[in-house]
């Protein structure tokens, strides 16, 4: 496809999106027979003089493609529009596959974006990171590229691996390609240890099964070993499910909703604190940043509205919801979030993320590549060493606690 095309496939999608939303908000005023069914008539009209009055004949399959992933995106950026074969593949292939490349990812300027490299992965040791753009996979463009195929494709037999062409947002502007060999993610043990003025530190890398029930006993730990206040660290952790955010909330909450899930077809379902499962009254402050995501922004949100935590270091990354395939008359399927998880004061975590109360911008990662375009591995100092500004104003403001 030449440059004029690209350029036509993509201001047609963007055109098209638009009037698809204009007749969306039309809707929200008029009747269905007043507001929506005239805007998908002009819709067609557009779609008819692109087809017969461009100085060329479109690709109108592409076009109109390119439409539907637009408007999914622009409403909900881990949506996917999936065609027959599509659903079938994935239905499929869904769980077959042990291996995986570690990248958690969501849409982004019709393309796809890092939300967060699960620890210990093939992308974390290639030095991916949150806002990093995946410009191809396996040689296939990532634009317009369904989202859930995207997972597909990142999965596979353990050790085979697969080829991608990453931007690094942050570092460089030109992609790079990347090999990342696919593997059996095991989630690391928690880390918790025993910082100055009797400050536990605790951090949880993921929120994968089992991991709130290790971070239950190292504040155990941490208190027998006579904490007096405790950190727990979030920052880039973006495995885990809601209901484990709920979990690592109420080990700090007896009491209250801690979050509720609620969609237009999904009846609001609360999730309380039970008072047998909280286990510490410490003071606590909670590590944020752009990279923590899912179940731990839940916990975040929990945490700050109950005033239980000083929230400290960036917003962030905003996904929490409830997907599930709707499928279509000719057997291809929308993957779309049905329900929201909201904060207990009613926020909706997916739109807005969590503003920590105290904001503190994150000094970014100096990585160094090798020849393969991976990350060199670096000691890990202990955590009261770093030049970690989010750290050190945690432990400022949890001093006079």
């Amino acid at each position: 496809m030449d440059s004029r095309h690209k350029f036509l496939v993509v201001a047609s999608s963007t055109l098209l999106v638009a009037l698809l939303l204009i007749g969306s908000l039309l809707g929200k005023n008029a009747s269905s027979a007043d507001g929506a069914y005239p805007q998908l008539s002009v819709f067609t009209q557009v779609l008819t003089r692109i087809k017969s009055e461009y100085v060329e004949e479109p690709d109108m399959k592409s076009v109109s493609i390119g439409a539907v992933n637009g408007l999914l995106e622009s409403i909900d950026p881990y949506a996917s529009y999936l065609n027959p074969e599509q659903f079938q593949e994935y239905q499929r292939a869904r769980g077959a596959h042990k291996g995986d490349a570690g990248l958690i990812l969501s849409k982004k300027f019709g393309y796809l974006g890092v939300v967060g490299a699960v620890p210990g992965s093939a992308a974390e040791k290639a030095g991916l990171a949150t806002g990093d753009m995946i410009e191809s996979i396996g040689g296939i463009t990532t634009r317009d590229m369904p989202l859930a195929y995207a997972g597909l494709m990142l999965q596979g037999e353990p050790g085979s691996a697969v080829e991608i062409s990453a931007v690094r947002v942050r570092r460089s502007t030109e992609p790079q390609k990347i090999e990342l060999t696919r593997a059996v993610l095991k989630p690391p043990a928690v880390e918790f240890r025993l910082l100055g003025d009797s400050i536990g530190y605790v951090r949880p890398a993921t929120l994968a099964a089992g991991k709130v029930k290790e971070a239950a006993a190292a504040i155990e730990s941490l208190q027998k070993q006579g904490a007096r206040r405790l950190i727990l660290d979030l920052r880039n952790t973006a495995v885990g499910a809601a209901d484990q955010g709920v979990a690592l909330a109420n080990l700090f909450v007896s009491s209250g909703t801690l979050a509720y899930l609620q969609g237009q077809r999904v009846p609001r379902q609360n999730f309380d604190a039970e008072a047998g499962r909280a286990m510490s009254s410490l003071p606590l402050a909670v590590l944020v940043n752009r990279g923590t995501a899912d179940g731990a922004e839940i916990a975040a949100a929990a945490l700050l509205e109950h005033k239980r935590a000083e929230v400290v270091g960036e917003r962030t990354y905003g996904d929490a919801a409830l997907r599930r395939p709707v499928t279509l008359e000719d057997g291809s399927a929308v993957i779309l979030s049905v329900a929201k998880y909201y904060s207990p004061n009613g926020k909706a975590i997916q739109d807005t993320g969590v503003t920590p109360g105290t904001l503190v911008a994150e000094v970014e990662a100096q990585v160094e590549l090798d020849e393969n375009g991976e990350a060199v591995p670096q000691s890990e100092p202990e955590p009261q060493t770093l030049d970690d500004p989010i750290l050190k104003k945690a432990i400022e403001g949890i001093r006079n606690r």
